[in-house]
C-alpha cells in the first residue's frame, strides 16, 4: 500500500524535524518546506496532507490555505499549527477549509495522531457514505432503505453538511444559510437541530457521529468516525 505523503510547512527546523521523524516512524512519507516558496514548489508533488504554521517568514499560511482549497483537483488536506490560539484565528483557518487546528507546544505524537484521523476522514469523505441521501426535488432524506423524518430545517441542515463533506461550518454559517443572514438564534437552538438529526440517524440504523462536533467551532459532516 502506497503511504501517504505529508508536507511539513515550518520555519523552525527543530519542529520541523521532529514532527517529520515521528510521521516517518508512523510509516507517513514527510517532506518539509520552510517557506512558503518552497512550499508551493513541493506542492506540485502529489501530497495527501498539509501541516502548516500561519508564520512564515515570507508571508502567512493564510495566504496557503486559500491557496489550495481554491483548486479544481484533488487537494491535500490541511492542519494548521500555530502559536496563535485566538479563537478568531481558529475559526478563520477552519472556515477557510482547514481540517485541523492545533495549538503550539503540542508533542509529535499528537499531531501523528490528528494527521491518522485527517487522513481517515478524507479516505471516507472520497468513498462516500452511500447510505445516507438526500433528494431536493423530492425533499426526501434517508438512510439505506429507511426514510428520515425531518422537518424543514433539518432537511435544510442535512442538505448543507451533505453538500460538502468534511467541511467545517460554523454556527453563524449554519444560521446565514439554513435560516438567513441576520437570523437571531441562539447556539443553543442550532444544537438542538443537530441532536435531533443525530436522533434520527440513529433511529434509522446509521451512526449519529456522520455528524461531527469540531469544539468551539460548529459542525462538518464526517464519515462516522467519533465525534
Amino acid at each position: 500500500m502506497t503511504q501517504s505523503s505529508v508536507l511539513v510547512v515550518e520555519d523552525e527546523p527543530a519542529i520541523a524535524e521532529s514532527i517529520a521523524y515521528a510521521l516517518g516512524k508512523a510509516e507517513l512519507t514527510a517532506r518539509q518546506a520552510g517557506t512558503l516558496e518552497r512550499a508551493r514548489a513541493e506542492l506540485l508533488a502529489p501530497t495527501d496532507l498539509l501541516l502548516l504554521d500561519l508564520m512564515l517568514p515570507d508571508g502567512s499560511g493564510f495566504d496557503l490555505i486559500a491557496e489550495v482549497t481554491q483548486r479544481s483537483e484533488k487537494r491535500p488536506a490541511i492542519i494548521v499549527l500555530s502559536s496563535r490560539d485566538a479563537e478568531a484565528d481558529r475559526v478563520r483557518a477552519l472556515e477557510m477549509g482547514a481540517d485541523d487546528y492545533v495549538v503550539k507546544p503540542f508533542s509529535p505524537r499528537e499531531v501523528v495522531a490528528r494527521v491518522k484521523a485527517v487522513l481517515r476522514r478524507a479516505l471516507t469523505t472520497e468513498r462516500g457514505d452511500p447510505m445516507l441521501r438526500v433528494a431536493q426535488a423530492t425533499r426526501r432524506a434517508s438512510y439505506g432503505a429507511h426514510e428520515l423524518e425531518l422537518t424543514r430545517v433539518e432537511f435544510e441542515l442535512l442538505a448543507l453538511l451533505l453538500g460538502k463533506p468534511g467541511h467545517v461550518f460554523t454556527r453563524t454559517n449554519i444560521i446565514d444559510l439554513v435560516w438567513g443572514p441576520g437570523f437571531a438564534l441562539s447556539d443553543r437552538t442550532i444544537d438542538s437541530h443537530i441532536k435531533a438529526l443525530r436522533r434520527e440517524i440513529a433511529r434509522a440504523g446509521g451512526p449519529p457521529a456522520l455528524i461531527e462536533t469540531v469544539r468551539g467551532v460548529g459542525y462538518r459532516m464526517g464519515g462516522g468516525h467519533d465525534a
